[in-house]
């Protein structure tokens, strides 16, 4: 299976991707918007990418959003629950079920090359897996306290390959790493 699984995200400073009640509108503050994020922007990553592949407490989320973000890129929405897909998403989006290599698997059998990986617990699946290649990680300068951390738990510990650093003059850095193949020691 040829496949890479990369992770494009936001955190605040001690590590959290949203408040406890999945909250994220510390992201949109406008000062934040006032200077251009240095490094890899979400536009050129996002151009890299064949689909996405979120959890539902994500797609639950992006749902409430002003407008459907993904008009030219298939989701795929991974729950073992019933997955209500509105109308205007039918074709666009998909459920599935299954470990993340079986799903991994999948979409690569269906020519798929670059997945996007989204979600916390996602993402936590996707690493303890050994399937994630890149982690992009833009950290936001706010303090949450408290909420829903990016990683939770590991099973074992993952060695990670610095890439590059970025600061914008809006306080977000930016951090690449590439994640290490069969280093992972339990």
């Amino acid at each position: 299976m040829s496949i890479e699984c990369s992770v494009y995200i936001a955190t605040s400073v001690d590590g959290f991707i949203a408040q406890l009640d999945g909250g994220i509108d510390w992201l949109a503050r406008p000062e934040y918007a006032a200077s251009p994020i240095q490094g890899l922007s979400y536009e050129a990553f996002i151009a890299t990418v064949d689909a996405i592949v979120m959890g539902k407490n994500t797609f639950n989320k992006v749902l409430t959003f002003d407008a459907w973000p993904y008009e030219n890129i298939p989701v795929v929405v991974l729950s073992s629950a019933v997955l209500d897909i509105p109308a205007q998403l039918q074709g666009k989006v998909q459920h599935a079920n299954g470990t993340p290599a079986s799903i991994a698997k999948q979409l690569a059998d269906q020519g798929l090359r670059h997945l996007y990986i989204d979600g916390g617990v996602t993402i936590q699946r996707f690493l303890q897996a050994g399937l994630i290649d890149t982690l992009t990680i833009t950290r936001i300068p706010v303090l949450l306290g408290s909420g829903i951390p990016l990683f939770n738990t590991a099973p074992s510990q993952q060695h990670l390959q610095l890439i590059e650093v970025h600061a914008s003059d809006n306080g977000f850095v930016q951090e690449r790493y590439r994640v290490e193949r069969n280093t992972a020691t339990d």
